[in-house]
């Protein structure tokens, strides 16, 4: 069969791609040392770790935000039921089949429908959560002088750690598909590359 190479992901998208997920990782081994899951780094090298992790993150995040609708790229994300039930089904039974992929990748149209939906919940739901309940945890101390004497903070505590754990549980099922291409690295070379191959 023939292949042909595309040149999909932009060089700032592969940047933002492997800077967040380093950041995310750091993020998630000192927020499970803050926690006391267990003990590495030590507790102030951990937060002090994690609070730059995070401000960068942030960094990277309003900068990704700000590019993704300077260039039209927002677009990609917008879900659709076209193929939806093929790409379930193949996610199901036919990735362990050999079934033929049911989704063509191009320029325009980067990422699956189950793909375009997990990100927008990344994007929506996760972010945001671990977004403003870390700053808000961070803040703690301020909460009166800004007027949110009224929070509870052990309801902020647990939205920020199960907005982690559910960062966790995206993080390591992208990391499973992206080894399911036609070989097990490719998805991770195109993501360096910027070329998959079709």
């Amino acid at each position: 069969m023939k292949t042909e190479r595309i040149y999909i992901f932009k060089r700032f998208e592969r940047f933002w791609h492997w800077s967040q997920a380093a950041l995310i990782v750091a993020m998630g081994a000192t927020g499970f040392e803050i926690h006391g899951t267990y003990s590495l780094f030590g507790y102030e090298t951990a937060q002090e770790v994690h609070t730059t992790a995070a401000w960068l993150l942030i960094g990277l995040w309003v900068f990704a935000i700000f590019w993704h609708f300077t260039t039209g790229e927002w677009k990609q994300y917008i879900p659709t039921a076209e193929k939806l039930g093929a790409m379930i089904r193949y996610y199901l039974t036919g990735i362990f089949t050999d079934a033929p992929h049911p989704f063509r990748q191009t320029t325009l149209t980067k990422h699956n429908p189950l793909q375009r939906i997990a990100y927008l919940f990344v994007k929506l739901i996760i972010n945001p959560a671990i977004w403003v309940s870390g700053l808000l945890y961070l803040y703690y101390s301020d909460w009166t002088a800004l007027g949110l004497g009224g929070l509870d903070l052990a309801l902020v505590a647990f939205v920020h750690t199960a907005a982690a754990f559910m960062m966790a549980a995206f993080f390591v099922i992208h990391v499973y598909f992206a080894t399911a291409g036609h070989t097990p690295t490719a998805h991770i070379k195109a993501m360096i590359t910027g070329y998959e191959e079709v």
